[in-house]
Formats: C-alpha cells, sequence, structure tokens
C-alpha cells in the first residue's frame, strides 16, 4: 500500500491537553512534555508545578521503566568499538593502545605490526593512524596529551585522569575523569565508579557509584555491567543479574560466562540461555583475532618489541 494512503495516528484527547487546567494544544499553546517520563504534557511550568503532587508517583515509575530499558538493552559493541586501522572489533582484556598524539585506539597488532615494519625498514617512527612522529620520550608524550586534554578530547582527558590516580593524586584525576564523563566517555564513568566506592577524591557515595556504573553499562562498558550484576546479585534481584551477565557475554567478557555457567549448574538460568550465551560469548571472542593479531603477540612474547 502506497504510504500517502495510509492514515496517520491522532494523538489521544489527554495528550493534546495540558494534564493540569485541561487547555487543549492549539496555534498559540504548545504543551510541553514530561522530561522525566514522557507521559504528560503541560502548558507551562506553574501547571506543571501544580500537578506535580498528582503525577510524581506515575512519573517515578515510568521514568524507573525507561531508564531500564536503555540499561538492558544489549549494544551493538562494547564501548571500545573497532580498531582504526583493521576495523576489526577492539578486544576488551586490555589489547589495544591509545595513540597519545590523536587520542584515537587500536589494536596491539596494528601497533606492533607497524613498528615492526617501521623498524625493518628503517622509517621514522610514526603513528599508525594520523602519521605524525612518535614521541621521543615521556616528557614529550605527556605535552601531546595535555594538547589533547585542552581541546576537549574524552578520551584524553580520561588518560590524564587515569595517570593522577596512578599517581595517588585522586582529587585531579576526580576532575579529569569527570569531564570525560561528561563528554560521554565509558571508561571515565566506570573509573568514577570505583572511587566513589573507595572515597577517594570525593567521600564515600553509593547513589553515585551505581549511577555512574549505570552510565559505563548504557555506553557497551562489559566489566562494569558485570560489576553491576554482582551489586544486583548481592540485594536479591537475581532475575537483574542474570540479565546483566548475559549482556556482557555477548560482549565476549570472560568473567560473565563463567558466572552464568555457575548460575546453571544452580538452575538459575535455563539451558536454553546459557547455551545462547555460551556460542554469542565465542563469536565475540573470535570476532576480535586475527592473523595480524596473533603475530603481533608472538612478537611482544619473543621480546622484539617492549614498548607496549
Amino acid at each position: 500500500m502506497d504510504d500517502k494512503f495510509i492514515p496517520e495516528v491522532a494523538e489521544s484527547p489527554a495528550e493534546m491537553c495540558c494534564a493540569s487546567c485541561g487547555i487543549a494544544e492549539v496555534d498559540d499553546i504548545k504543551l510541553k512534555k514530561c522530561d522525566a517520563c514522557d507521559l504528560v504534557g503541560y502548558c507551562g511550568d506553574t501547571c506543571q508545578q501544580d500537578h506535580l503532587s498528582q503525577h510524581d508517583r506515575a512519573c517515578k515509575e515510568r521514568a524507573v521503566e525507561l531508564r531500564d530499558e536503555i540499561l538492558f538493552r544489549q549494544p551493538e559493541s562494547s564501548h571500545l568499538g573497532d580498531c582504526l586501522i583493521c576495523f576489526l572489533p577492539l578486544p576488551i582484556n586490555n589489547k589495544h593502545v591509545m595513540l597519545g598524539c590523536c587520542s584515537k585506539i587500536i589494536c596491539q597488532g596494528c601497533a606492533v605490526i607497524t613498528r615492526l615494519r617501521q623498524n625493518k625498514e628503517n622509517l621514522q617512527e610514526k603513528c599508525p593512524f594520523c602519521r605524525k612522529p612518535s614521541p621521543h620520550n615521556k616528557e614529550e608524550a605527556i605535552r601531546r596529551l595535555t594538547k589533547r586534554v585542552a581541546a576537549s578530547d574524552p578520551v584524553a582527558l580520561y588518560y590524564m585522569g587515569k595517570r593522577h590516580c596512578l599517581e595517588g593524586d585522586y582529587g585531579t584525576a576526580l576532575k579529569y575523569l569527570i569531564d570525560a564523563a561528561e563528554l560521554g566517555n565509558a571508561e571515565a564513568h566506570y573509573h568514577l565508579s570505583i572511587l566513589y566506592q573507595m572515597g577517594k577524591g570525593a567521600e564515600k557515595d553509593e547513589t553515585k557509584k551505581i549511577y555512574h556504573l549505570e552510565e559505563a553499562v548504557i555506553g557497551g562498558h562489559a566489566k562494569a555491567r558485570y560489576e553491576l550484576s554482582s551489586y544486583e546479585w548481592t540485594n536479591g534481584r537475581f532475575d537483574r543479574a542474570v540479565k546483566h551477565l548475559i549482556i556482557s557475554a555477548h560482549l565476549g567478557f570472560d568473567d560473565s560466562i563463567k558466572q552464568l555457567r555457575t548460575s546453571y549448574v544452580d538452575g538459575l538460568v535455563s539451558k536454553e540461555e546459557f547455551a545462547t550465551a555460551l556460542r554469542a560469548h565465542q563469536a565475540a571472542v573470535d570476532a576480535t583475532k586475527s592473523p595480524q593479531r596473533e603475530a603481533a603477540a608472538k612478537a611482544k612474547a619473543a621480546g622484539e618489541i617492549r614498548w607496549m
């Protein structure tokens, strides 16, 4: 059927009227939807405030439903995405490299193979992505990272925060990580959850810990999802815990598939659920493999290259 013959579905009368005073939405009156639940509309801030006591409960319930819809959505990939050189999914087991000159993340396979080729052919060592000459020392690498931080690069902000964490300067680390998290960096959200859990750089805050853990999960962070499943498990919400384990297993996270195996033996996960998760986990792991990455791993193990 031609699209032009399909009638448009009209909004219900309730959706076309202010939830407080009942005035209809017309050309000169536009209703503003409730930001938290998107269930009702208001003609103005006064009506929204007046209706708060009546709407508050339904609003909070719907807001939780909407949050869960986002939280339990299977990500297309992990927070790392694909290598920008070989375009294969980046492994989630830290086998990747951040290029300080451009703050791009590539797999160790591409980084190692590029370096070996440059050394073999006596070429100047350059970034595999942006082609800038590699830094000659740690100080130059930090200067380049600082330049990317000044440009508000979320990856650079995260790594600068991580650097300060390693140095024990948690207050400064917190500031960088917050900036990176506000720009959507899932890794920064995950590390913020750790700082708020341990009370480093700020007071211990369970609410902020869970918020940042959930934001990392929404961004595709498999380890954060595994830890959120542990939190749900501890609080007796086994159905939610299992959902998190299944989703993170689909991303290739080994600890999640191990926990699902235990849960299957204990009768908390069905045979079908475990079998599906097992196949998806293996497929995710296999997708990160390549001859180049295997060759790079052998080169590192043989001591042919040591800078990663």
